[in-house]
């Protein structure tokens, strides 16, 4: 890009901002759970609380009518040394009630007991019926100035630095469930503009399984745990997902998205996010267009190979919000690049003969290409999970001017549904007084009272019109930049509860999503369909999805033919001629590794130089590095250990480095850590799985050469692709970045082409 393009100079002044703040808290090796270290006894002297972590931020110190208070970030934490009771009484002791004796009966007038016990009573709140498991961020978001010919949205503009707080999530799971189950992951983000809060509320897959949003309590119904025995848990892998799904053809596209590796991110870091909907934008002429929302990851999109997120589910549940939070802790920011693809506002609303209006397709960016209107940068994680994450509030109907809704019946049924929510969630009407839901912009809205009011108004009229507070509030005109709805064209129409014909195309786009991935991420899709369809009891809905999967593609249905033992079926419906879209595959390009994850294994007689240098050499990359030792003990002053033997798993890291060959571990037995396995000969065999495993899942490895006895008891090829042997440990590391910047090493098994 030219350093004199506006966009480029934008990007630079980001990356010198992030590269300042990286510089100043960025740790060796992410996860410390507090501020300062603890001491071994109990602390007695009484002492302020402590600080948040370096890389922790709260929400701005906002009033509940958007007032900039001036104050503190931390003005809203707990302060002084002592322990009070809610109105500030300190406490002489927290441990006992108040009795009648040391042996008597607990007495009425515990005041303390009482507070303590009803708080602890009413802690939980409702957890979201979907999107109900989360984990989120606090950033920036920079205009890149390029969107001002289709919008006058304030933020979008030159350089304009807006704060946001974004939140991923799983759609099926409870708060309970692991991170990395094959599921649609939510995408949200809230802009706190000078022009109001702007909320874009979308997932990881641009299309979602219904048309019309009647449809979504039997769609959710249908995904969630059955009914009488509450199992299974976050999965989609059921006979009642799956007889919706095949019944409900208009899921087919989201279904095959959700079977193809997007449903399994390697990271929240690595995830494309979507608006799904198609929106109206408008410029300060007053000209639309319409768009389509995307949020692009500069770390590229990767995906965890199937036994990883199997694995990652009982052995780290939290895997992928640890490795959001380790990421920004360790100064390795998340960035994703907003984009939009723009469409003419025509009264068909349509392009290329795609209905524009049907939130179960895209618009291949071949067609239209994504034009970059900005850059966001996570750089602080939340310091309270429960006031941020769990408390924000998102809602589509969140919009300022220049931005504005079509008539898609999705959307317009989310429009009504995230409010509700909210009233059931947050106790009542006024949830965006939060703090973390706060506008930073000024609040004059006429409405009062409810649970949780914080604002304290003035005034004896809150009406229109009125003479007793002077008039106040006005309206604003355009000129004031108020939000002023679009005034679209409505034609003559009968009341009707119809579709549209062009939402009955339900197969021309999953076949076009299915073509444009490459050989592996189709035996990925083949693998992932028949995995569920084998945990479906009824033999008809099993028969009944390969006929959906027939209209789709002959191989893709025979291949799960064969693997459910059932015949392949014809279709119903001729599979649709496709121009295949490279976008749609996750392969073939490279991306940044800042934030990987390296393990350096060290054997007891590895020599301590080396492995300092390519811990060194992994750091130096931008890479994080783990020091897999036999024990938890240093292996020197400057050689702290960060997982042993017995801990470490394949799942945990991108890539390995060996630099010797670990004779069998005292605790290498079966009795005692179930990872062992038969005698691998003279090395350990809980290092010979961990590279073996990572290995089988396409992962770079390398070693020195004192770790050839680890090849062979791991049963790796060192000619095989993307396995490293050199004497320099700088050298092995270069080779291990160039690799991952690809992601995965998939020419170690190639795949069959279709």
């Amino acid at each position: 890009m030219d350093k004199s393009n506006p966009v480029r100079k934008v990007v630079d002044a980001v990356a010198d901002a992030v590269a300042e703040v990286k510089d100043r808290a960025r740790p060796a090796v992410p996860g410390a759970p507090g501020a300062e270290p603890p001491s071994v006894a109990e602390p007695t002297e009484p002492r302020a609380p402590l600080p948040s972590k370096p890389d922790q931020d709260e929400p701005a110190v906002v009033s509940a009518t958007g007032r900039d208070s001036g104050a503190a970030r931390d003005v809203r934490s707990q302060s002084g040394g002592y322990l009070t009771t809610a109105n500030g009484t300190r406490v002489f002791d927290s441990d006992h009630s108040l009795k009648a004796g040391p042996r008597g009966p607990v007495l009425l007038q515990d005041h303390h007991l009482r507070e303590k016990i009803m708080h602890f009573d009413h802690e939980r709140i409702p957890e979201r019926v979907v999107h109900a498991r989360g984990a989120a961020a606090h950033g920036v978001f920079r205009g890149y100035g390029t969107a001002g010919e289709v919008t006058k949205a304030a933020f979008l503009a030159d350089g304009v630095e807006t704060p946001v707080f974004v939140r991923f999530s799983t759609v099926l799971g409870s708060r309970g469930s692991a991170d990395t189950v094959r599921d649609t992951r939510g995408f949200a983000t809230k802009f706190y503009t000078t022009e109001g809060v702007f909320d874009l509320v979308g997932n990881n897959i641009p299309v979602f399984f219904i048309q019309d949003a009647i449809k979504f309590p039997d769609v959710i119904h249908a995904g969630k745990p059955h009914p009488d025995r509450e199992i299974p848990q976050a999965q989609s892998a059921h006979d009642t997902f799956w007889d919706f799904v095949s019944l409900h053809t208009e899921a087919t596209h989201h279904t095959i998205w959700n079977m193809s590796d997007r449903g399994i991110p390697r990271s929240l870091r690595m995830m494309e996010g979507f608006g799904v909907h198609t929106f109206r934008l408008v410029n300060a002429e007053g000209s639309a267009s319409l768009v389509k929302f995307h949020w692009k990851p500069k770390a590229g999109v990767h995906s965890l190979v199937w036994e990883e997120a199997q694995l990652l589910g009982g052995m780290d549940p939290d895997f992928h919000r640890r490795d959001l939070a380790d990421a920004i802790e360790a100064g390795a920011f998340p960035q994703w690049e907003l984009g939009v693809q723009v469409f003419p506002d025509a009264p068909e609303q349509t392009f290329h003969g795609i209905d524009l209006l049907d939130p179960t397709k895209i618009v291949p960016e071949e067609l239209a290409p994504v034009r970059p209107v900005g850059l966001m940068t996570l750089n602080a994680n939340p310091s309270n999970y429960f006031a941020e994450t769990e408390q924000v509030a998102f809602h589509p109907g969140h919009l300022v001017p220049g931005i504005d809704v079509t008539d898609d019946p999705l959307l317009a049924g989310r429009l009504f549904s995230y409010l509700d929510t909210q009233i059931t969630r947050l106790g009542g009407p006024n949830f965006a007084q939060i703090p973390i839901n706060r506008t930073h912009a000024p609040v004059n809205d006429m409405l009062r009272d409810g649970f949780h009011q914080d604002a304290v108004h003035t005034g004896v009229a809150p009406y229109k019109p009125n003479s007793l507070d002077g008039g106040c509030p006005f309206f604003a005109g355009a000129d004031e930049r108020a939000y002023i709805e679009f005034p679209t064209p409505l034609a003559a129409a009968n009341k009707v509860r119809e579709a549209p014909a062009s939402f009955g195309d339900h197969f021309s786009q999953p076949r076009l999503f299915w073509l444009s991935l490459s050989p592996v991420e189709q035996q990925h899709v083949i693998a992932a369909y028949t995995f569920e369809l084998t945990k479906v009891y009824e033999q008809a809905i099993k028969e009944r999805v390969l006929t959906v999967l027939a209209n789709i593609d002959t191989t893709l249905c025979a291949e799960v033919a064969s693997g459910l033992g059932l015949p392949a079926p014809q279709a119903t419906v001729k599979p649709a001629d496709a121009t295949p879209s490279p976008a749609l595959s996750q392969l073939g390009a490279s991306w940044p590794v800042d934030g990987r994850v390296v393990g350096v294994v060290a054997a007891p007689g590895s020599d301590l130089d080396t492995v300092r240098q390519a811990r060194d050499a992994v750091r130096a990359a931008g890479m994080t590095a783990l020091l897999i030792a036999p024990t938890g003990a240093p292996l020197a002053e400057d050689l702290t250990v960060q997982r042993t033997f017995a801990a470490a798993r394949s799942v945990e890291f991108d890539a390995l480095v060996v630099t010797g060959a670990p004779a069998p571990g005292a605790d290498d037995l079966g009795a005692r850590d179930a990872k062992s396995g038969p005698a691998q000969g003279a090395v350990d065999s809980r290092v010979a799985l961990l590279v073996n495993e990572a290995y089988r899942h396409a992962k770079p490895v390398a070693g020195l050469p004192a770790a050839r006895p680890v090849w062979v008891s791991a049963a790796v090829d060192p000619q095989a692709p993307g396995v490293l042997v050199a004497d320099n440990p700088a050298d092995l590391v270069t080779g291990l970045a160039e690799l991952l910047a690809t992601h995965r090493v998939w020419a170690r098994f190639p795949a069959p082409t279709s």
